[in-house]
Parts: structure tokens; C-alpha cells; sequence
């Protein structure tokens, strides 16, 4: 179905911010007192809910706020490392032009947002960052409200299993993107709307009209 707004998650979805999460994880365990992550520890981590990851990895309730500010300063520091996946800019931009408004919901700061979508910022006509980790499907209400859309028009895009239970929780559509950080297998589990293995699958399913013009216009291409 068309889609008038599509709210997107940054880490994991838009931004390949993964490996540094990997390099990341342990200088910030240690400084807050929770367990170190090992090689061995990862995959099971990326089939694990929010909280599970936190109970596997013994991260008091009370510790995130302050882990989450550390988090966005260290993201800050390492901006340059930290780089759009391929397509990325390709597919707002499409999405953008045929009509779908953009808003990107994340945990990060706007700043960092900002820095690491470059020019295709520019493309969002809505940001709401320093989402809690549990706290997304709040900003999402808010983000639709903006919009002016009715929640049938809506999806959220996200990588992690808490990007699906937000936009349950609002009752708009949800759709995983399997290139992120958790496993492809613990997110179609929980049966999203759409979920994505390519950049492009995005705009086949939110743009079908595009699709359809670009298709016909190979075939009459190839047919000439």
C-alpha cells in the first residue's frame, strides 16, 4: 500500500554504525560497570530483545541514561567512521520525490543525525532524537501528529526487534531491514509488515508507481 510518512531509525538502518558499536561496547561497559561483550557473545545478542540484551549483559535500568549520553559523545567523536550504507541517499531521494514525507526517529542526537546523513538531511521534514531505549514509540506519536497523517499511512523502519514493538504499539505499520544489528531470523520472527534484504526493496514497496514507470519505460526501451 502507498505510504504518506516513513519514519526511519539511523544506527543499523541508514548509518553503518555496527562495527563501531563492536569497537565501542567494551570501553563502555567498563566505565559503567556492566558485563564485557565477547566474540562468542555477539550472535546471540543480535537474536535477543532489548531486554534481554540487557539482563545477558547485567545493565542496571538506571545506568541508561547516562550510558545513552556517553554513547551520543562517543558517536560524536567517531562521526568520520561511521558512514551511510550504499544506496542510502539513492532511496530518500526517491522517496522524497514521489511524495512520502521523511522523519528520522533515533537515539542519537539531531547533531550527530545531522552530520552523518550529510545533504540527504535535508530530505527529513521531521527529526525526533534522543529516544530512550524503550521511549521510540512515543516520539513516533509525535512525529505523526506533526505530519498530519493518519497511522494507517504510517511505517517505521528500523534493524532491532524494539523498532517493532514501537510501531506496534502506535498501530502503524513496521518494516525490518535485514543488514542491521540484529539477526534477520529474531525480526521476521515477530512477523513485520515488510522486511527488507536490499536498499531498493524499500522504495519497490513504498514507491510502486516508480517501479511501474521505470518498468515500463525498460520494456518499451527493450521492445524499440
Amino acid at each position: 500500500m502507498p505510504y504518506a510518512l516513513a519514519i526511519f531509525d539511523l544506527d543499523g538502518t541508514l548509518a553503518d554504525s555496527f562495527p563501531w558499536f563492536l569497537r565501542t561496547i567494551n570501553d563502555v561497559a567498563d566505565r559503567f560497570g556492566f558485563r564485557r561483550v565477547a566474540n562468542e557473545d555477539i550472535e546471540g545478542l543480535r537474536h535477543a530483545s532489548s531486554r534481554e540484551i540487557l539482563a545477558r549483559l547485567e545493565v542496571p535500568m538506571w545506568k541508561l541514561p547516562a550510558i545513552a549520553r556517553h554513547a551520543r559523545r562517543l558517536k560524536a567523536e567517531a562521526a568520520s567512521e561511521i558512514s551511510l550504507f550504499a544506496g542510502v541517499e539513492a532511496m530518500l531521494q526517491t522517496l522524497n520525490e514521489s511524495g512520502v514525507q521523511l522523519a528520522l526517529v533515533t537515539s542519537d542526537s539531531e547533531a550527530n543525525a545531522r552530520e552523518k546523513l550529510g545533504e540527504a538531511a535535508a530530505l527529513f521534514a521531521h527529526f525526533d532524537c534522543a529516544a530512550s531505549l524503550f521511549g521510540k514509540a512515543a516520539k513516533f506519536r509525535r512525529v505523526i501528529r506533526r505530519a498530519g497523517v493518519a497511522p494507517g499511512e504510517v511505517i517505521a523502519i528500523g534493524d532491532e526487534v524494539r523498532d517493532i514493538e514501537a510501531a506496534r504499539a502506535v498501530g502503524i505499520a513496521c518494516g525490518a531491514v535485514c543488514w542491521g544489528y540484529a539477526a534477520p531470523a529474531a525480526l521476521r520472527a515477530l512477523g513485520p509488515d515488510h522486511a527488507f534484504e536490499r536498499m531498493d526493496e524499500i522504495t519497490d514497496v513504498l514507491c510502486p508507481s516508480v517501479v511501474a514507470r521505470m518498468s515500463h519505460a525498460i520494456s518499451g526501451n527493450a521492445g524499440g
